[in-house]
């Protein structure tokens, strides 16, 4: 089953483009969550984005650089997402601007991404020698290890739920977690390839995870905003298998000095610890 993101029209995605060094708020694109959801035929989501900031600079009031690693903690309520490479620009605005410190960053990012996304956004600026985000592999049954029953392949490669199945074998409720690092899909607007883990828990009745892994590389393909994909991938998991407890968090590696990691859950805003993945 193949569900189709329309293209978002007049974003800055594969066009060349002049980087402002003052700080201009205009540069910020906001692109509607609708468009990702609409073609879902979902839009009961609850969870939230988490953007890393690495090459976030400014000028301190004496004229000296000063520099910091920023996350961005965007409610999956907000009626827009922000487009990377608007977001990227607007960053690089702040560096040629004097700012009093770390604190009036922090409040002129989040007032002006609040304004344009419809709700309040969590800016959280850190020294670069202090940032808590320690790397760490992602926990979970690893599905990456599975061999494959013969003759049991993959030829699906947009998005094909049919892959997802109970497992036969097992009667019991399980609490489960899965991580894969193989997940890839495509920039709905340049074609580029973005690469992932995916981290999965649930409660209910035990899921296959040969069907899971196979259901998780048929996105290989699939061009959508790494929102979108992961709401597609817990409306599918919901969808299918009605589980107690759902939750979907992925790690995207980082493009233009920014990671995005957008987490769904059935029962809460926010995951227990922001990861930061080996390849992030």
């Amino acid at each position: 089953m193949s569900v189709l993101m329309p293209e978002p029209k007049n974003t800055l995605l594969g066009k060349d483009t002049v980087y402002s060094d003052r700080y201009n708020p205009d540069l910020l694109q906001p692109i509607p969550r609708a468009l990702g959801r609409d073609a879902i035929g979902d839009h009961d989501f609850r969870g939230t984005d988490i953007w890393r900031l690495y090459e976030l600079s400014w000028l301190n009031e004496q004229g000296i650089p000063q520099t910091a690693v920023g996350e961005l903690l965007v409610p999956a309520s907000t009626h827009s997402i922000v487009e990377s490479k608007s977001l990227k620009l607007y960053a690089g605005s702040f560096a040629m601007t004097k700012m009093s410190g770390k604190d009036e960053v922090a409040h002129r990012m989040a007032e002006d991404l609040s304004s344009r996304l419809g709700e309040q956004v969590e800016v959280r600026l850190y020294d670069v020698t202090a940032y808590p985000g320690a790397v760490r592999a992602m926990p979970g049954i690893n599905l990456d290890t599975l061999t494959l029953s013969e003759g049991d392949i993959v030829n699906a490669y947009e998005t094909e739920p049919a892959y997802l199945k109970f497992d036969e074998n097992r009667s019991e409720t399980a609490t489960e977690t899965f991580s894969t690092s193989v997940f890839r899909s495509l920039c709905p607007v340049t074609g580029q390839p973005d690469l992932a883990s995916i981290l999965i828990s649930y409660t209910g009745k035990a899921i296959d995870q040969a069907g899971l892994l196979k259901y998780l590389v048929s996105y290989r393909c699939h061009r959508g905003f790494h929102e979108q994909c992961v709401e597609q991938i817990f409306h599918d998991l919901r969808a299918t298998f009605a589980p107690e407890m759902l939750e979907v968090y992925a790690c995207f590696t980082r493009r233009g000095g920014i990671d995005i990691n957008p987490f769904r859950s059935s029962m809460r805003d926010t995951p227990d610890e922001i990861i930061r993945e080996m390849r992030q």
